[in-house]
């Protein structure tokens, strides 16, 4: 039985496929989120932005920056984001499978908005640089840390699966990259994961399907 490592906690349906397909996994979580304490915020802008899940929960559970959210239109990165956005009762206009592809689509489309980012203190900056480079005002707002959680595994895994660079810099600090492939949800992750292998498939797109399916080609090849 091939033997997988998870380095975040999957979704139910994501580990119903692995298991379903014989996969023995192992899921352990290589960050932490800490919420940043003390914000400024300010209600200028007229539309909103989400960088992730994590930004949507600490979001939501500040009634301060939910005030500011509610009823106002929201833009986010991922189906996952939107999916929880949209059951908390919130507005979202648009679905972008990455930050680039969300500066394109509102560059394109909204250039006369302004905007407030909620996101994470670690991110890719082309969001913010595309928007300002257009003159398209953005405010981020960073209202969460993402902190290395790190474990000692014990074993030997034939795959391990990444997320995000944070949870390759937790990895790392007590583990090797020497006898596992890497599976990486996007480009982003896969750079950091090249720091240390070359042994490393990335999936088509960011979504946990095409993470799967790479799992699957890699290991029936």
């Amino acid at each position: 039985m091939t033997r997988l490592l998870s380095t975040k906690i999957l979704s139910q349906g994501f580990k119903d496929r692995l298991l379903k397909h014989s996969f023995s996994l192992v899921e352990k979580s290589f960050i932490k989120i800490s919420p940043i304490q003390n914000l400024k915020l300010s209600d200028s802008n007229q539309a909103i932005i989400f960088s992730s899940q994590n930004a949507v929960k600490i979001a939501l559970d500040n009634s301060e920056i939910k005030s500011l959210v509610d009823q106002k239109p929201i833009y986010c990165i991922g189906k996952k984001t939107a999916l929880l956005l949209n059951k908390n009762g919130q507005k979202v206009v648009k679905i972008a499978q990455n930050s680039s592809d969300l500066a394109l689509f509102i560059q394109k489309n909204h250039k006369n908005e302004s905007f407030s980012f909620f996101c994470g203190k670690s991110r890719v900056n082309d969001l913010e640089h595309v928007l300002s480079v257009n003159e398209i005002p953005i405010q981020p707002v960073e209202i969460y840390e993402t902190l290395p959680h790190p474990h000692i595994v014990k074993g030997h895994f034939e795959g391990t699966i990444f997320f995000s660079p944070s949870g390759v810099k937790g990895y790392a600090i007590h583990n090797s990259f020497e006898d596992t492939h890497c599976f990486c949800l996007g480009s982003t992750t896969a750079k950091a994961v090249r720091k240390f292998t070359t042994k490393l498939t990335i999936a088509k797109t960011p979504d946990e399907l095409q993470l799967f399916y790479s799992i699957t080609k890699h290991f029936n090849q």
